[in-house]
């Protein structure tokens, strides 16, 4: 009896998802939980458990081609057996993948391995015993049993090509000028590409990276074949280019009677699937939401005493925008509408009980807002981590697909980038957005008399539908209260 894995739901707004690498191939016994392909999509790379074991069948695509949520992703034929073999065959005929790769089992009493988990990978980390530990929506889990691979499984970054050129093949070896022999675009080649960021950057070069033929393991196009090929083309006359980078750089509709000649020096530069994710998102919020800004200068002065006053005291680092997020969900809790959605199709205002804080962040894969959940029942120290796991995480823009979905509120600490305000976009479909500037010292009145201190701009972004100008001037009032003087939240607390 065959079983269908159905591609599920991967975070909110993603529909489809590109197939990045197989981990398993047909013929191949999975257990629950095991990770069975890699996929990338609007949001992040990831990493998809199957949610029942069993027999691999068919696999419902080839590397490099787009699913949509709700097709079929992989068919499995009967659940493996307890003693290690498929249901439909006979036990005492050992299967090619027992005899070719034995699995030794643990010793009684030895401890749980650890499962080798990569960032933004939806699997458990440890080996799962009587309960599953990852849960795809629409999908329930039981226990894992251990995992039988063929011969002919995958390497991790796709699948092997049967006859095709190794690193120890002619031209195509570890030695120098293995990468420029490499470097030839072949639009039938469909070669595995992991990184993100190497296909941005064949991308604004006009051309598909998985067209060239990787010199990574199992043909993954690395970096280093995408900048050797570039740097080819550039170094190449223009009339000797090749004509497969010259088609896949032109653009697909004629250019209008005013567009600049050709050879004027401008460049077109294709939005990835991110960019266009990101695109539409932000044409969403502006078309849609009819928002209003106030701002106000801060004294932060207090604000940096009680960091270091914090640090002595606890021997710990406690970061500004682990602090301000503290006073925000504080203000949020006294003023819910901040915390909330416009239902459009109901005129309704959605009140949400949870306060899940958006972190806008600067990544390699582009603009990404990861999400903390819970942070109401959070103490600073809880969310002080919290933040710092995103932070972490925002330095390779790989995130879970929950870590991308279900927030309530934004705050964007747009100071890192050396700015004092900005007139943000509201993160669609939450209905407001702070943001922070950067701690400069300046003049500042106290008590008739100058003096230097160290001032922030906070910028609020409001949906108007939600509420008026009297409280998000309240919210932001009381926030700015928190930054001038720390020890005021006791009184919230």
């Amino acid at each position: 009896m065959s079983r269908e894995f159905i591609l599920p739901d991967l975070g909110e707004g993603l529909t489809e998802a590109e197939i990045v690498a197989w981990l398993v191939a047909p013929g191949d016994e999975v257990a629950i939980d095991q990770p069975v392909v890699e996929l990338e999509s609007a949001k992040s790379v990831v990493q998809l458990p199957t949610p029942f074991g069993g027999v691999v069948e068919s696999l419902g695509g080839e590397v490099g081609e787009t699913l949509h949520a709700g097709t079929v992703l992989m068919t499995l034929g009967s659940e493996v057996a307890a003693g290690g073999s498929p249901s439909n065959q006979d036990a005492s005929e050992p299967t090619p993948a027992a005899s070719a790769v034995p699995v030794a089992a643990p010793e009684p009493g030895a401890p749980t391995a650890s499962v080798a988990a990569e960032p933004g990978v939806a699997a458990p980390t440890e080996v799962a015993t009587e309960e599953s530990g990852a849960v795809l929506i629409g999908y329930g889990t039981r226990a894992s049993t251990v995992t039988k691979r063929a011969v002919t499984a995958p390497a991790r970054f796709g699948r092997r090509r049967t006859g095709a050129a190794t690193g120890s093949d002619p031209g195509t070896g570890a030695g120098g000028g293995g990468v420029a022999a490499r470097s030839r675009l072949d639009s039938a080649r469909r070669s595995p590409v992991v990184s993100p960021i190497v296909r941005r950057l064949a991308r604004q070069h006009g051309f598909d990276a998985s067209q060239l033929d990787g010199s990574g393991p199992d043909h993954l196009v690395m970096r280093r074949d995408v900048e050797a090929f570039i740097g080819e083309q550039q170094a190449m006359p223009q009339t000797t280019m090749p004509q497969a980078v010259v088609e896949a750089s032109a653009p697909s509709t004629p250019a209008p009677a005013t567009a600049a000649a050709p050879g004027s020096g401008d460049e077109r530069i294709p939005l990835d699937r991110i960019g266009r994710a990101a695109a539409a998102h932000f044409s969403r919020s502006r078309r849609e939401i009819p928002e209003a800004t106030v701002w106000m200068d801060v004294d932060a002065t207090a604000l940096v005493a009680a960091r270091k006053q914090l640090h002595a005291a606890t021997g710990e680092r406690f970061g500004t925008t682990a602090l301000v997020a503290r006073f925000v969900v504080a203000g949020l809790r006294k003023h819910p509408r901040l915390n909330s959605s416009f239902d459009a199709e109901h005129d309704e205002v959605v009140l949400h009980g949870a306060v899940n804080l958006g972190l806008a962040a600067q990544t390699p894969r582009g603009l990404m807002v990861p999400v903390v959940h819970g942070t109401e029942r959070m103490s600073l120290r809880e969310l002080r981590d919290a933040i710092g796991a995103q932070t972490e995480a925002a330095a390779t823009g790989v995130f879970a697909p929950a870590a991308l979905s279900g927030g309530t509120f934004t705050l964007n600490n747009y100071g890192t980038l050396g700015v004092d305000g900005s007139a943000a976009i509201i993160n669609h479909p939450e209905a407001a957005m702070l943001g922070i500037g950067r701690l400069v010292e300046r003049p500042w009145v106290i008590d008739g008399a100058l003096a230097v201190r160290t001032v922030t701009e906070l910028t609020l972004s409001f949906d108007h539908r939600v509420c008026d100008g009297a409280e998000a001037a309240a919210f932001l009032t009381f926030v700015a209260g928190c930054i001038e003087q720390p020890l005021s939240l006791l009184a919230e607390l």
